[in-house]
């Protein structure tokens, strides 16, 4: 009896997934996906929680959650422009964020050296199953699946740090059909993405592929199968998708 091949139903390697970069034909390819929770006083309030009382936490998302949704994801029949709505949810929330790739790795970085490890940025959404997540709370269970299933991280192009700077300042937005639901500014930010960045790497070593969802503005809320949705960064990109 020969062994058996694990991939051996696989007809060739997955591909990496990444991020295309602005004015460049090279791409950004993710190894892992981090995301701060509550680092807006508003939101945090919004949520119930006291935005004075906590230091900055983390949670992750896998890194193939992340896609450009202008280039959809055709190998899984994602159009551009289109995520789609989630299995296991009646409450399916966007969080507009501001996106930080890094570009060189380090640990216990100072947040006076943080941003000489930041490649670009871009802007994303992460997609909450919030009715998961409030189970899973209350429960005092983990709540991964609540952020990180399919399609969970629909991005923008990046765009280098040489180009554009280190912005600390910046509107950040979003609509639905139309309607303005999130309009906060980089500069409310409680942690600062140098604060942030060195937070992090005194838990894990950041590497070049590394990505980091800064945490969102108030005015979070659910969306369904139809609606038009499209937010940004001021400064650094913006992005509109239909829920399908």
């Amino acid at each position: 009896m020969h062994p058996i091949n694990p991939l051996s139903a696989v007809s060739s390697p997955p591909t990496a997934p990444s991020l295309p970069i602005i004015d460049s034909d090279d791409r950004y390819y993710l190894r892992r996906v981090f995301c701060v929770g509550r680092n807006y006083a508003d939101h945090a309030r919004e949520l119930g929680n006291d935005p004075d009382r906590e230091p900055p936490f983390f949670f992750a998302k896998p890194a193939d959650a992340v896609f450009a949704v202008d280039e959809g994801v055709p190998e899984f029949g994602i159009a551009p422009h289109e995520v789609p709505y989630p299995p296991q949810t009646a409450n399916l929330h966007y969080e507009m964020e501001l996106v930080v790739a890094i570009g060189a790795g380090g640990s216990d970085i100072t947040v006076a050296d943080a941003l000489s490890h930041v490649w670009g940025y871009g802007a994303g959404i992460d997609l909450t199953r919030r009715d998961l997540q409030d189970e899973a709370k209350a429960l005092k269970r983990p709540w991964d699946l609540s952020k990180g299933f399919d399609f969970s991280g629909p991005c923008t192009p990046l765009v280098a740090a040489a180009r554009i700077g280190h912005p600390a300042a910046g509107t950040v937005w979003l609509s639905v059909d139309g309607d303005s639901r999130q309009h906060g500014d980089l500069a409310d930010q409680i942690w600062s993405v140098p604060e942030v960045v060195a937070s992090l790497s005194s838990f894990v070593t950041l590497r070049p592929g590394d990505l980091i969802f800064t945490g969102t503005p108030a005015g979070v809320g659910a969306i369904v199968t139809g609606n038009e949705v499209r937010g940004g960064v001021d400064g650094i990109g913006e992005l509109s998708f239909r829920v399908v």
